[in-house]
């Protein structure tokens, strides 16, 4: 029992990061390790285990004689994570782009995705656009040759993830955002660096535009920061 305790810590943390991401525990919610322990089975150090991991992150705040909460989304986390999401994300294309003739499994595989997004979109199963997503960016990230890029793009996007949530909604922008993966996919099988990179710069770019427009309407979900 003692060995499979990190692997009941891991997946409790990978569910619980889940369900904060996808908003389905809201910023603010409070979370009930006592509740935790009796829907997943298990003792409470695992539950502490995976809670701590997503303090680290700034995705639940302990809060001492108080309990434990969903953390709000920081504007000024998220504007950080997307600077340096950017500059990632952009090395990484242009490497992706280099490589892509040398990586055709890849590029069918990239190809797959792209019309896995656009099926989300015609069926507005908008909620899941982020799992495609993601599997589009870490897909070129693995088409980089860089084994940790992604790793380090995902320390970099936690607020950014619940902001990309909150915008699937807003009338158009996936489909827009479909319309700019394709670009980069096109301009990577054509192995263009400078095109990849400039489709990228776009995309990233204006989603996170979008994001930020959400501030305004976000009551609630935002950290008050000084500024805002």
């Amino acid at each position: 029992m003692q060995q499979k305790q990190p692997q009941k810590s891991g997946q409790i943390y990978e569910l619980l990061r889940r369900a904060i991401v996808m908003l389905e525990m809201r910023p603010g919610a409070p979370i009930s390790e006592k509740e935790l322990c009796a829907a997943y089975g298990v003792s409470r150090t695992p539950v502490r285990e995976a809670i701590q991991k997503l303090a680290e992150e700034g995705l639940v705040n302990v809060i001492p004689h108080s309990g434990t909460y969903v953390s709000q989304i920081s504007f000024a986390g998220a504007e950080e994570g997307f600077v340096i999401r950017r500059a990632l994300e952009i090395e990484g294309v242009r490497r992706a782009a280099e490589r892509a003739g040398k990586s055709p499994e890849l590029v069918r595989e990239l190809d797959a995705i792209t019309v896995r997004m656009q099926q989300i979109v015609d069926q507005d199963l908008l909620d899941t656009y982020i799992d495609a997503d993601d599997a589009l960016h870490s897909t070129i990230a693995k088409m980089s040759g860089m084994t940790r890029l992604w790793k380090f793009i995902s320390m970099a996007k936690v607020d950014l993830d619940r902001m990309r949530q909150l915008s699937a909604p807003v009338p158009g922008h996936l489909a827009r955002v479909t319309d700019q993966h394709i670009q980069i996919v096109e301009a990577l099988k054509r192995g263009k660096p400078d095109q990849a990179e400039l489709a990228m710069r776009i995309h990233l770019e204006s989603s996170f535009d979008v994001m930020a427009g959400l501030l305004r309407l976000g009551k609630g979900l935002f950290v008050e920061e000084p500024g805002q």
